[in-house]
């Protein structure tokens, strides 16, 4: 019998790993099912190569749970180690034996998973004691047993043990005893090791019998020792990919696209990633695309590897040149994980661009499904924003898809304004705003479909990338000054009809939640509508952007605002101004001079003190005619409130307005519902 301490630097490296070193225990079982795996590689390289004669016999790697006992082994019929490898790899902690054969055998063994030599210590996590059982492939080689209870202390023997290769026994302590349940362990394996390239057994397939599940004969093989990722392209149909990603997420609908990945050079990364249908509008998940390092499941979160629109994706990505820490379970950001990232962010673009030129229809259908991946793509990452315009869509409100370029062909002679700006008219909402969008089409206009969570941060993107061009929502004015081909029409009327109107107009809007509306005058045409309500281009895209970025709730918290338009030239608006002058005008004329006299009194008071501060006489004067002009104007507005509220055409002229902006609602609905029929 051998005695020793395990040569370490640290002291009390046990604590270190048994806390510290990994990020979940669990994870012991990888590490260790990884490196019997490898042993089976290095095997078979040894073999292919000639170095090893022998029969390899039917290579696996079995997990076996003995309860009873309470010892967790895994074992397997690689390599082996004699007493000399276990002092030199398993008595010198950090010691990897995986890169030592990986630099030897580089051109052959290019599964070699370990890089650190730690893996094996990850056992003494869960366990009070660790045994290794193990026979060397080498000719004449000693069986030797090596053992510790976590402490530095091992002890090392020779043992009978028929066949070659590695067992690993754990004795599991008493704080993680649910490793010794056969469920436990087989999710384990499910989770780190369904793709490992050696078949790994853990219990047996059951059957039910008699009312339950029981064991049966045969062995339960956990993994797929071959995946798609790892065929090549060439080797798989349609039909393998589905099956694949349905293996990987059950109960889906079928993926939109896959990319398969294969490259070689200057590093090493397979993988296939899926476009899926995503349901909940702007759902992104971190987690729908697993790291593999050579089939073995590292990490869900892929942060830095893949670019962060692309999350938004699912699948699978392999690469052994992704470095990791000891523990595999966190990335490390350096010039190798930025290369991968531009590489994929390429493949993405390049294969989005094939399917398009490929199959132009096919992707058109498609197109509502993958619109968020392309555009957040676009927001968010410069080289595919510029590889994205080849293939991005806008949809207009018919239905039909078009390039930019097309797009910008199709309107450039009738949607450029005088300043030769081209405006694209889009809508939000092609049935709410149906009536501003049929008087675009009227005028020959085409209007844009962009109903998009992330349209509004697109738009603003596109108006950057193109130049002299805006976007420009279908109801945010009246089409003429939209796209405004030549002077507006000189509105004909007096100050006196301004505010008379003004007023009459006012008193009718109900009260709107979290609204307000300013009335203006337009002369638009005889046909157009009588009264057109708009909504302030710059101000709804703040508020739309402030409900998705911190730092905007100036923006948010502010009302809706809407301009209510009168059309001067309408037949019905010229039947109200003129009954408005005949039987409000006179009444209304004295108010009116009295609130300019008394305004005109406070200017020239305040303009001869304006050098020097205002006596107690002329503050007194001041406040006395600024009081007075609010009693005038409190008359003003009861006058032209109680004449408006007598004629019942203007109310319902105002309502109209509102109700085809979805404005009107409740109580006010109801009148004007009532108030309808009374007029038939």
């Amino acid at each position: 019998m051998k005695k020793g301490n395990i040569g370490v630097t640290t002291e009390n490296i046990f604590p270190v790993i048994k806390k510290f070193l990994y990020s979940d225990h669990e994870i012991f079982l990888r590490e260790l099912v990884s490196n019997a795996i490898d042993a089976t590689q290095k095997l078979k390289t040894l073999s292919s190569c000639g170095e090893y004669k022998g029969e390899l016999g039917e290579l696996n790697v079995k997990v076996i749970v003995d309860k009873e006992n309470g010892t967790l082994t895994i074992c397997d019929r690689g390599i082996g180690m004699t007493s000399e490898d276990i002092d030199k790899y398993i008595n010198q902690i950090a010691f990897s034996g995986a890169e030592e054969f990986l630099e030897k055998y580089k051109d052959n063994a290019n599964t070699i998973i370990g890089h650190f030599g730690l893996g094996f210590y990850s056992a003494f996590m869960v366990a009070k004691k660790v045994e290794i059982r193990s026979l060397s492939y080498k000719d004449g080689a000693t069986a030797v047993k090596w053992e510790c209870d976590g402490s530095p202390e091992y002890s090392m023997t020779e043992i009978e043990k028929e066949s070659r290769g590695t067992d690993i026994v754990l004795y599991i302590d008493d704080d993680n005893k649910d490793f010794l349940e056969q469920s436990r362990i087989d999710s384990l394996l499910k989770k780190y090791c369904r793709f490992l390239p050696v078949p790994v057994i853990s219990g047996k397939e059951q059957e039910w019998k008699d009312g339950k599940y029981v064991d049966t004969d045969k062995d339960k093989v956990i993994n797929e020792t071959s995946p798609a990722w790892m065929k090549k392209p060439s080797e798989l149909k349609d039909e393998d990919y589905l099956n694949f990603y349905h293996e990987l997420y059950p109960g889906q609908d079928d993926p939109l696209f896959w990319i398969h990945l294969n490259v070689d050079y200057p590093f090493t990364l397979t993988g296939i990633l899926f476009f899926p249908k995503i349901k909940n509008n702007f759902d992104i998940n971190k987690n729908r695309i697993q790291l593999y390092c050579n089939q073995v499941f590292v990490t869900d979160s892929v942060e830095g590897v893949v670019p962060e629109f692309l999350m938004l994706l699912q699948g699978v990505i392999d690469s052994p040149d992704i470095p990791l820490n000891v523990s595999r379970s966190y990335l490390q950001s350096d010039a190798a994980v930025k290369k991968i990232s531009t590489y994929i962010t390429k493949k993405v673009s390049s294969r989005l661009e094939e399917i398009f030129k490929a199959d132009r229809i096919e992707f058109e259908k498609k197109w509502d499904d993958i619109k968020i991946f392309i555009e957040y793509g676009m927001l968010s990452d410069e080289k595919f924003r510029d590889a994205g315009k080849k293939f991005v869509l806008l949809k207009d409100t018919e239905g039909k898809y078009f390039t930019l370029d097309e797009y910008k062909q199709l309107i450039e002679t009738s949607q450029t304004d005088k300043e030769g700006n081209l405006i694209h008219l889009y809508t939000t909402d092609a049935v709410a705003q149906y009536t501003y969008i049929n008087a675009a089409t009227e005028k020959g206009y085409n209007v844009l479909l962009m109903d998009g969570q992330l349209d509004n941060h697109f738009i603003g993107l596109l108006e950057q990338q193109v130049e002299k061009s805006q976007f420009v929502r279908v109801d945010s004015d009246v089409i003429d000054n939209l796209i405004r081909k030549d002077n507006k029409k000189e509105v004909l009327l007096t100050t006196e009809q301004r505010n008379m109107l003004t007023g009459i107009f006012n008193s009718q809007i109900p009260t709107v939640d979290n609204a307000q509306f300013i009335v203006s005058f337009e002369a638009i045409s005889e046909t157009a509508s009588p009264i057109v309500i708009t909504q302030n281009e710059y101000m709804r895209r703040m508020k739309e952007m402030a409900a998705f970025q911190p730092g905007m709730n100036f923006y948010g918290e502010m009302p809706d605002s809407y301009n209510l338009i009168i059309n001067t030239e309408h037949p019905l608006i010229v039947k109200v101004r003129n009954d408005a002058d005949a039987n409000v005008a006179e009444k209304l004329a004295p108010i009116s001079k009295a609130i300019t006299d008394n305004n005109s009194k406070i200017t020239a008071l305040r303009d001869a003190n304006k050098d020097k501060t205002l006596s107690e006489d002329d503050n007194a004067n001041i406040k006395s005619l600024e009081e007075a002009v609010k009693q005038l104007r409190d008359e003003e507005t009861a006058l032209l409130s109680t004449y408006a509220s007598s004629q019942s055409t203007i109310k319902q002229l105002v309502d109209l307005a509102l109700l085809s902006n979805g404005l009107l609602k409740g109580e006010e609905l109801n009148s004007f519902i009532n108030r309808s029929i009374a007029l038939l």
